[in-house]
């Protein structure tokens, strides 16, 4: 499945300035922008920066950001599902992994995250696709926001439900591992029933579990 990849951008007021969220950009835009060193949860900067220019220009692949003038001070991924993972099992050419969002600490706190999951679903482009995030307690940055695990996972979650997405039940051995992991998904507007079949067989592969 390949969609045309339709440009959005949006200003957001930030303190004296203002941001531009953007996107999906090209590796080529992305290799040309500054990229925040706060940006670390994953990898360090120069590695992640890297990351994300792989991704842009897949065909399934977006980045969207959030430019401080030249700067990338946030960005979400949206990328097929990790091979090693049961959420490629079905080889679904519709479902798709949000699989990354991070915003640079000093730029939290004003709703970013949550407009640039709004600018990611202004593209219509989304509602052919399963969206899914599986959210993970050891990638939260818990230290420097100063929140404990449940308060964390209740900031997640209001964010990603700006963007449709909304908690959704599964056995998958990892989320189930700890309480506050999750499975969180969107189901665009032009989802088949069989698609939707697939993703819950998914979702429960041990059918022995009550």
């Amino acid at each position: 499945m390949k969609h045309p990849k339709t440009y959005y951008s949006v200003t957001l007021p930030f303190k004296e300035r203002t941001l531009t969220l953007e996107g999906p950009i090209s590796a080529q835009a992305l290799n040309e922008y500054d990229f925040h060193e706060g940006l670390v949860a994953f990898r360090p900067p120069t590695q992640q920066k890297q990351a994300l220019i792989g991704i842009a220009d897949l065909p399934e692949g977006r980045i969207n950001v959030v430019l401080d003038g030249n700067m990338i001070v946030g960005y979400v991924t949206f990328v097929y599902p990790d091979p090693m993972e049961r959420w490629s099992e079905g080889k679904m050419e519709n479902l798709i992994e949000l699989g990354a969002i991070e915003i640079a600490k000093e730029y939290r706190g004003a709703q970013v995250g949550k407009n640039l999951l709004r600018l990611s679903m202004m593209d219509d482009a989304m509602e052919d696709y399963i969206i899914i995030t599986t959210e993970y307690y050891w990638h939260w940055d818990l230290k420097g926001s100063g929140l404990d695990v449940w308060e964390y996972r209740k900031v997640m979650e209001k964010m990603m439900n700006a963007g449709g997405l909304e908690w959704y039940a599964t056995d998958d051995p990892e989320i189930c591992s700890h309480p506050a992991n999750c499975l969180m998904a969107r189901i665009g507007k032009r989802i088949d029933t069989n698609s939707i079949q697939q993703f819950d067989q998914l979702r429960f592969q041990n059918r022995f579990m009550y």
